[in-house]
C-alpha cells in the first residue's frame, strides 16, 4: 500500500519491521529487472517521526526549529510539518520552500546574521519577523527594511571544545561586545527579543552547551538591564542524528535540560528553541549506488598481520555517484562513510576503493576498504547519508542526481495522519435530485449515506500531528 504525500511523492507502507538490507535489495532487485542503473535513496520517513518522539520526551522544554539546509527534501519538510516541527531557514529560497507548505510564518526564524537587502525585504513581506543578527551594519539594515522584526543576538561560542564543523569562526559576536550592538539596537529603536548560538554541527563534546548557556544567561541579563523585553533563549544545533556519533544524542540532552534549569528555569517562562538538522535526518536515509565499472591494480603487501589480500589484485570501483552529488559530505561536512554490499560476508576480501562518475581524480569515496570481488552492475549502499548530502549535490559532468523511494511503517504513519473511520457502507436510503435542489446539499446528503469520497481520504496534510 502507497500514500501520497503531494508534489508526486508516494511512500511505501511497511507492516512489519524490515531491514535497511532487505528493502535495498528489493529496489535494487526491481532496478535490475528494468534494466535501470540508477543510483537511489531510501527514506525511512518512521526513523523521522521516531526521532521527534525522542526529542520531545528527552528535551520537553525546547521546541525544534529544523535547519532547512540540512535536508530541503519535499518528504522531509512534509512531514516535518505535519508532525508539528518549525523551521530555521537561511535564504529566501528557503523561506519559500517551507511558506509553501502552508507553515505560518510565526513558525519560522531567519537564522542567518548576514543576510541580503532583498531578502529582508522577502521576509517583511512575508511576515518572517524573527530573525538573527550578531554585527550593527545588519541593525542598520533591519531598521531600514524591516524595523519591526523581532530580533536575537548571535553570540560566539565557546571555541574549546570539539565538534565536526566550527561555526564560530564565521559568526557569532563575542559575548564581551554585546553591550555595543544592544546599545545600537536600542539607539535605533529595534526589538531585541532573545538570544541565541551555535555550538557548531555535529558536536562531540555535550559540556559546550552548558558553556554557551551560561554566556547566554550573561547577555541575556545584559540587555535585560538594557530595557529590552527578552523572550526566547535558541540554542542553536549540533547535536547527533546517527548511532554511530562520537557521543550520543541523551549525552547531549541531559547536559543542556540540566544547564536550562540553572540558568533558563521553566518558572520564567522563556521559550527555549533549538535549531537540529542532522539529527532528524542523518540516519534516515540509505544511498545505493551501481558499480559502472572496474579496474584490477597491483599493490605490494606490506603487513604479514593484514587480514586483507593486498598482494594480489586491487579493486578501483567506479560508481554512479561521487563527491560531486551525494558524497559532497566528505568535503563540505567532514563526514565519513561506511559501504555495505549485497553480497555473502564470508566471501575473500580485497583491498578496494571507490570512486565517484566524474572525470576529476578528486572524486574519490573511500580510498582504501575490504570489499568482495564485485562485478559491473552490483550495488553498494551506505547508510546515515541523510545529512548534508542530496541538499548540496550538482550535476556536475551531467550526472544526475538519484532517485528517491520513502517508505514508513504504518503504525508510525497514523500517528501522523490518523486513518478517518468511514460510515457504513450500508445504503438505507437512495438519494435523489429535486428540482432545484442546492448542489452542496446534495452532496452533504451524499456524503451522509457513502461516506467521504476516497479522493478526499487519499490527501495527506493533517493537522493533528502529536
Amino acid at each position: 500500500m502507497k500514500k501520497y504525500l503531494g508534489n508526486n511523492c508516494t511512500v511505501q507502507m511497511i507492516t512489519y519491521e524490515r531491514s535497511i538490507k532487505s528493502l535495498v535489495q528489493e529496489k535494487a532487485a526491481l532496478h535490475d529487472r528494468e534494466v535501470k542503473e540508477e543510483a537511489f535513496f531510501i527514506g525511512d520517513l518512521g526513523d523521522i517521526i521516531a526521532k521527534y518522539q525522542v526529542w520531545k520526551e528527552t528535551l520537553p522544554r525546547v521546541m525544534p526549529f529544523y535547519a532547512v539546509k540540512c535536508n530541503d527534501d519535499y518528504a522531509v519538510l512534509k512531514l516535518l510539518s505535519d508532525i508539528g516541527v518549525n523551521f530555521d531557514c537561511a535564504s529566501k529560497a528557503e523561506i519559500m520552500k517551507v511558506l509553501d507548505l502552508g507553515v505560518d510564518p510565526s513558525r519560522i526564524i531567519y537564522a542567518n546574521p548576514c543576510k541580503q537587502n532583498s531578502f529582508i525585504k522577502y521576509a517583511a513581506k512575508k511576515n518572517v519577523e524573527m530573525m538573527t543578527f550578531d554585527n550593527e551594519d545588519e541593525l542598520h539594515k533591519v531598521k531600514a527594511l524591516f524595523p519591526e522584526a523581532k530580533l536575537v543576538l548571535r553570540i560566539l561560542p565557546p571555541s574549546n571544545f570539539k565538534v565536526q564543523c566550527e561555526l564560530g569562526n564565521k559568526y557569532g559576536c563575542h559575548p564581551d561586545k554585546a553591550c555595543t550592538l544592544l546599545e545600537v539596537a536600542r539607539n535605533l529603536g529595534l526589538n531585541v527579543m532573545g538570544v541565541s548560538f551555535h555550538v557548531g554541527s555535529g558536536c562531540e563534546e555535550a559540556e559546550a552547551f552548558a558553556v554557551a548557556i551560561q554566556q547566554a544567561r550573561n547577555v541575556f541579563d545584559l540587555a535585560i538591564d538594557m530595557g529590552f523585553d527578552m523572550t526566547l533563549l535558541d540554542i542553536g544545533g549540533g547535536f547527533p542524528g546517527q548511532q554511530s556519533a562520537p557521543i550520543p544524542f541523551s549525552a547531549i540532552a541531559s547536559v543542556v535540560n540540566e544547564a536550562l534549569d540553572q540558568y533558563f528555569p521553566a518558572s520564567e517562562g522563556v521559550e527555549i528553541i533549538a535549531e537540529p538538522g542532522r539529527y532528524f535526518v542523518a540516519s534516515a536515509f540509505t544511498l545505493t549506488v551501481n558499480v559502472i565499472a572496474k579496474r584490477v591494480v597491483t599493490k605490494e603487501k606490506t603487513n604479514d598481520d593484514d587480514p586483507v589480500d593486498t598482494q594480489g589484485p586491487v579493486m578501483m570501483y567506479y560508481v554512479n555517484d561521487g563527491v560531486y552529488g551525494s558524497f559532497n559530505c566528505l568535503l563540505f561536512d567532514h563526514a565519513k562513510v561506511e559501504v555495505s554490499t549485497l553480497q555473502e560476508s564470508d566471501e575473500r576480501s580485497y583491498s578496494s576503493s571507490i570512486w565517484g562518475p566524474t572525470c576529476d581524480g578528486l572524486d574519490c569515496i573511500l580510498e582504501d576498504c575490504p570489499l568482495p570481488e564485485l562485478r559491473v552492475g552490483h550495488w553498494l549502499f551506505f547508510r546515515d547519508m541523510g545529512a548534508y548530502t542530496m541538499s548540496a549535490a550538482s550535476t556536475f559532468n551531467g550526472m544526475p542526481p538519484p532517485q528517491k523511494y520513502y517508505f514508513c511503517e504504518q503504525d508510525q504513519w497514523n500517528m501522523v495522519y490518523p486513518e478517518r473511520v468511514r460510515k457504513s457502507s450500508y445504503i438505507q436510503k437512495i438519494p435523489f435530485m429535486m428540482t432545484g435542489h442546492l448542489v452542496d446539499e446534495a452532496h452533504d446528503f451524499a456524503d451522509e449515506i457513502f461516506g467521504t469520497s476516497p479522493a478526499a481520504e487519499a490527501l495527506v496534510g493533517s493537522p493533528y500531528g502529536f
